[in-house]
């Protein structure tokens, strides 16, 4: 009997050991399940939300321009050759050195040409002197009225002959043909020059043109006089301006496009053969409805952008106009003061819960200010 109980006793002690285990156990797993029905759905929604920016739409100023890349060249350029052989006895500037029109650049020996223009001037002075004579004698019937021609002949000759000596001899002054800056020289003194060999290269460095190619579509919105802005590679942060000079009339065939010429005033930084970004404003509205550029989702689809309403990402079409400096138009689809998402797009869905970035922080900062207030009083 005492072993009965003893045995029936031990197993009496192991049946509440476990059941007191299997209800700590159960009451565990209960308020568990408690905790995490205890989230209201606002905090669910919360968790599940994708944090985003946004930038709201408003009025502003845009301008439509045509953008393009272009090299400036100098408007007017001369290459100065020799017009006469001979040994240059002086060069009288230098590459960087500015001339004008008709100044003397190099002076050549001119011996042989002054020896010319006196050989043909005394057969110039010999046949005048001859036809001078022959008119007198042909009134007394002594020389033949041919003959008289035939001298009149000769003397025009020999005095044309006598101008191309003289005007051989100028050329023994090389000058400017045109007012600009040496941007090259390839003559030394004591150097034999031949005959329309290159010895300068000059700039008009005062008046510069870039040349764009543009596509035909723009053909009828591009026109003379037209404002152009300049950022030149060489002088980064620098911007200038200038017109549209010269648009081409037809467009080429082959590559259709047609040539706009805008010019620029070189009388600063600006110098010939520097690289430049053109862009070329021909409208401007001065109220438009704008939103950043980085706004508009890139999924190869219609234009649209991701609107938040309603803590909500709504995706919205837009109609579109001009593009300028990180904003572009919209000419429907958004208000004044919508919301559009700039950073997040990517996680996005239609109708995708969204947490603004800042908001809380700003509505927080509100909600502060009235109970600071209150505590001052």
């Amino acid at each position: 009997m005492s072993r009965f109980f003893s045995l029936h006793g031990r197993t009496g002690s192991c049946a509440a050991a476990l059941l007191v285990s299997t209800s700590l156990l159960l009451g565990g797993c209960k308020a568990g399940g408690e905790e995490a029905q205890a989230k209201t759905p606002d905090e669910q929604k919360a968790v599940d939300a994708v944090p985003v920016e946004v930038a709201k739409a408003e009025h502003r100023a845009i301008a439509a321009s045509y953008t393009g890349t272009a090299a400036l060249e100098a408007r007017a350029e001369s290459q100065v050759v020799a017009k006469t052989s001979g040994v240059a006895l002086a060069v009288l500037v230098e590459e960087g050195q500015v001339v004008r029109a008709g100044q003397p650049l190099v002076r050549l020996d001119p011996d042989r040409a002054r020896l010319s223009v006196a050989q043909s001037e005394a057969q110039m002075r010999k046949l005048e002197n001859s036809y001078h004579r022959a008119q007198k004698l042909v009134q007394q019937q002594l020389v033949s009225a041919a003959d008289v021609d035939q001298l009149r002949y000769d003397l025009e000759n020999a005095r044309a002959q006598y101008r191309m000596a003289t005007l051989e001899l100028s050329y023994t002054t090389v000058e400017a043909p045109i007012s600009g800056v040496v941007a090259s020289r390839d003559i030394k003194p004591g150097n034999f020059v031949q005959i329309n060999s290159p010895i300068f290269r000059i700039v008009d460095a005062a008046n510069l043109e870039a040349t764009l190619n543009v596509p035909e579509r723009e053909i009828a919105k591009l026109k003379p006089g037209h404002a152009v802005v300049l950022v030149a590679d060489a002088l980064p942060g620098r911007q200038f301006t200038g017109t549209v000079d010269r648009v081409a009339p037809v467009v080429d065939n082959g590559t259709g496009t047609f040539r706009v010429v805008t010019s620029f005033s070189g009388a600063g930084e600006l110098q010939p053969g520097m690289f430049g970004r053109l862009s070329i404003n021909y409208d401007q509205r001065a109220d438009a409805l704008v939103v950043p550029r980085n706004a508009l989702l890139e999924d190869g689809g219609e234009p649209a952008v991701y609107v938040v309403r309603d803590g909500k990402a709504m995706r919205t079409t837009l109609k579109l106009g001009y593009d300028d400096a990180g904003w572009i138009e919209v000419r429907e689809g958004l208000k004044i003061g919508d919301e559009v998402v700039i950073a997040g797009k990517a996680a996005l869905r239609e109708g995708s819960a969204v947490q603004v970035i800042g908001k809380e922080k700003k509505v927080a900062a509100a909600a502060k200010a009235p109970a600071a207030e209150a505590t001052k009083q």
